[in-house]
């Protein structure tokens, strides 16, 4: 005898739920691979080798790279249920395994590009997976069931966890074959990793019970202590199980250990402390604004410390506060990365530390040092066109603004600003 049921179900009868569960769990669970190449184009419509516009240069789409899916048991609790004690019966599990849905390093889920990726996900998959920040300790652990005979059970709330790697798909100049360019969807430097997790689903199993290999169910029966605890006489109502007790704490010990990875992986990556002394900069002789294309705003650093880079207007009193430079640049695969010196004020263009995570974080100056906060790449129309996008190289944010209009703050967004916002002219001075 075997019974499920989605959280949808609950009203639905044992025998329905047994049989829908069947049906449900008749799909195979995914391995660990890479990600059909439909997977970005159902999504989003956009995929590598695609061409793209200006338009797209301060875009940004997700690529999934791989995938796996593992059922997890995330409730738990071992029941007996004696001749007198069936029938309806509501039971409180113990939590064995506690799944937070992220993207990237940051622990969350900001932003547009995290939403538009674990959608991407699901659709590759065909699962309905979570897209916004939530957790499986959010979920109620009881279970209401109706117990239609004698015998030792386990109780359980699963799910199909499902982790990953991705990658960012920008707008950046191509050359072709006969040696001129094209704007196409390259594979861009950012990557990082995905966790998430599909409907939940609770139910009932016995050792004695059949139930679909590499299920949530088979993953449930394999901690109950079938055997002699399966036949033992118990009075009615919670049983013990080692294997249950076991498990949990492996999982504790798992996640543990993935927070101590996460946070190593985190300090290395995160941006060095401000110092004292400027980093020595190797920049470019050429001064250049960023300006808006077609309009006299453009990015001017701000004078006091705790303002932003705004659009600002070039006049005889902008004492070179709309003049940047081009520091420390390197090229792969045809995407430029650089530091962005303020010839007016000296400092960096950075994402200030504790708003990186923040999608509409505002673009700052501050004293140069070696930070990948302070670094960026630069995606770029073809030859004898200024246009160009920019991207924040840690936090993988695009650099845009709301709208147009003067004293307005540059901020970085997570896809970019759909309308295109996002491009800018590189132009000399």
């Amino acid at each position: 005898m075997r019974r499920t049921r989605t959280r949808l179900g609950r009203g639905l009868g044992a025998m329905v739920a047994t049989a829908t569960a069947a049906v449900a769990m008749a799909a195979p669970q995914a391995a660990a691979a890479p990600a059909g190449p439909d997977a970005g184009r159902q999504a989003a419509g956009t995929e590598a080798g695609q061409a793209c516009t200006v338009a797209d240069l301060g875009k940004r789409h997700p690529v999934v790279r791989t995938t796996e899916v593992s059922p997890t048991i995330t409730h738990f609790k071992g029941w007996y249920v004696t001749e007198g004690t069936t029938g309806s019966q509501t039971v409180t599990t113990s939590t064995q395994t506690t799944i937070s849905v992220s993207v990237g390093l940051n622990g969350t889920v900001q932003g547009s590009f995290a939403v538009e990726l674990l959608g991407t996900v699901g659709a590759s998959l065909g699962l309905n997976v979570q897209v916004n920040y939530t957790s499986t300790s959010s979920v109620s652990n009881s279970i209401s069931w109706n117990f239609m005979q004698p015998g030792y059970y386990g109780l359980y709330k699963g799910t199909k966890k499902v982790t990953g790697t991705y990658g960012s798909l920008n707008c950046n100049r191509v050359q072709q074959g006969d040696g001129s360019y094209a704007l196409k969807w390259i594979e861009g430097p950012d990557s990082g990793s995905f966790t998430t997790y599909a409907t939940m689903e609770e139910g009932a199993v016995r050792c004695e019970d059949t139930v679909p290999a590499n299920s949530i169910m088979a993953k449930a029966k394999t901690l109950l202590d079938c055997g002699a605890a399966a036949t033992a006489g118990h009075a009615a109502g919670p049983v013990p199980s080692e294997k249950a007790e076991k498990a949990a704490k492996a999982a504790a010990a798992r996640d543990a250990a993935g927070n101590d990875a996460e946070a190593t992986a985190s300090a290395k990556s995160a941006p060095a402390a401000a110092s004292a002394t400027r980093a020595a900069l190797n920049c470019s002789a050429d001064a250049y604004k960023i300006a808006v294309p077609g309009k006299p705003l453009s990015w001017g650093a701000p004078v006091l410390a705790d303002d932003g880079v705004r659009l600002r207007p070039s006049t005889i009193f902008s004492a070179h506060l709309d003049h940047w430079r081009l520091c420390d640049v390197t090229e792969n695969n045809g995407v430029l990365e650089a530091t962005l010196w303020n010839w007016g004020n000296g400092g960096c263009a950075t994402i200030a530390q504790p708003n990186a995570a923040d999608e509409r974080a505002v673009l700052r100056t501050v004293a140069c040092t070696e930070d990948d906060l302070q670094r960026f790449y630069i995606y770029r129309d073809v030859p004898g066109s200024a246009k160009i996008g920019v991207q924040n190289k840690h936090t993988g944010y695009m650099i845009g603004h709301d709208r147009y209009a003067d004293g307005e703050f540059l901020r970085q967004y997570s896809s970019g600003r759909p309308d295109g916002t996002g491009t800018y002219d590189l132009l000399k001075v």
